[in-house]
């Protein structure tokens, strides 16, 4: 009953005019909260040298081993603390709190570290879960309170050593990766980058921005006809966009872009959104996660080109509207991560 009441009140305003509500709140909330400390169902990416490696979930990973798989963890965590800072009232606020001080101690981050040193684990997670790694860092960092701080201190070896990697990785990428699944090179440079911008890490905004310009900059005419393939859960177009919208200068951003994406231009642009025929089939339901990304990167645009995309709010509009309510139908295989792409769609919403 209260996921059907959650979903009306989601859908009753078509337009979304208002902020996230701290009912709203509570429900996404209630999802992370349900997985972080669950180990089982688990799917590992792990690489084995040798049978002494094999080990629970729990004993690889002791800070990110819940919610399926690891970046799902992280970016779970992400969405817990995003949502205790905005909502002060958040129910459950302190069993919250306890599970993600256990879970980002210093003592299970340290031992995080050590697993992404192993020579054979340098791809690991390459660069999607790298990417959340930043930016639960960075809401870490801008959030005041107490425990906050001390896990922002906890989780910082894990985050240098994020920038590392991609410092290291990102020269040796000749091409970049347009699918819309984790490897998504666009997708993983714009938290990246929102990281180092936050960070004042000139040197890593440098290589974000060189690398960013040399993959991208030539490219034109985004095939929109090509989207979606059939499990994205990332816009190639639009992560590529929104990558660009961040390290180029607004006059060579909006030339760019008149030569990637000149529908976007158009008054008249519409684009249907992905539809899911099975929700339960963990990859089919990725096109929910499409259907967010496109959401958030709309409006990200329109918050910084208000005069030139302000007709594009009624499509970002419509791609939340359609996915919403499969973030709470009772799914596990959308439920353990769609809440985060839904509170960072809404995250983005808010700068408008």
């Amino acid at each position: 009953m209260k996921h059907v009441i959650f979903i009306a009140l989601l859908l009753s305003k078509v337009t979304f005019s208002q902020e996230l509500t701290l009912q709203q709140a509570n429900h996404l909330a209630t999802l992370p909260i349900k997985c972080l400390q669950q180990e089982y169902p688990n799917k590992l990416g792990q690489m084995l040298i040798d049978s002494i490696e094999i080990k629970s979930p729990r004993e690889l990973h002791p800070s990110f081993y819940g919610c399926f798989d690891w970046h799902s963890s992280v970016h779970g965590h992400w969405s817990l603390v995003y949502l205790l800072k905005h909502f002060p009232e958040l129910d459950k606020r302190d069993e919250i709190i306890s599970k993600l001080k256990v879970n980002l101690s210093k003592e299970n981050i340290q031992k995080e570290v050590d697993y992404l040193s192993k020579n054979h684990e340098k791809s690991f997670e390459r660069t999607y879960g790298w990417a959340w790694v930043l930016k639960l860092q960075l809401e870490l960092e801008t959030f005041d309170a107490p425990f906050a701080k001390e896990i922002a201190v906890n989780l910082k070896p894990l985050s240098d050593l994020v920038v590392q990697r991609y410092t290291e990785f990102l020269p040796k990428l000749l091409y970049p990766i347009r699918m819309g699944m984790h490897p998504n090179t666009a997708f993983g440079l714009t938290l990246a980058w929102d990281y180092a911008v936050f960070s004042k890490n000139t040197d890593f905004q440098k290589v974000i921005h060189d690398n960013a310009v040399r993959l991208f900059s030539a490219d034109a005419d985004c095939p929109f006809n090509w989207e979606p393939s059939g499990t994205d859960f990332l816009s190639p177009c639009f992560e590529e966009m929104a990558i660009m919208q961040r390290v180029l200068p607004s006059t060579d951003f909006l030339k760019w872009l008149k030569k990637f994406a000149p529908q976007l231009f158009k008054k008249q642009f519409d684009w249907a959104p992905a539809k899911v025929s099975d929700r339960t089939d963990g990859h089919l339901v990725h096109l929910d996660g499409l259907n967010f990304s496109r959401a958030w990167n709309l409006y990200h645009l329109i918050s910084q080109y208000p005069k030139q995309f302000q007709h594009l709010k009624a499509l970002a509009d419509k791609h939340m509207a359609f996915s919403l309510p499969s973030v709470v139908d009772g799914n596990y295989e959308g439920e353990h991560w769609l809440a985060t792409f839904a509170l960072y769609a809404f995250e983005e919403m808010g700068r408008q």
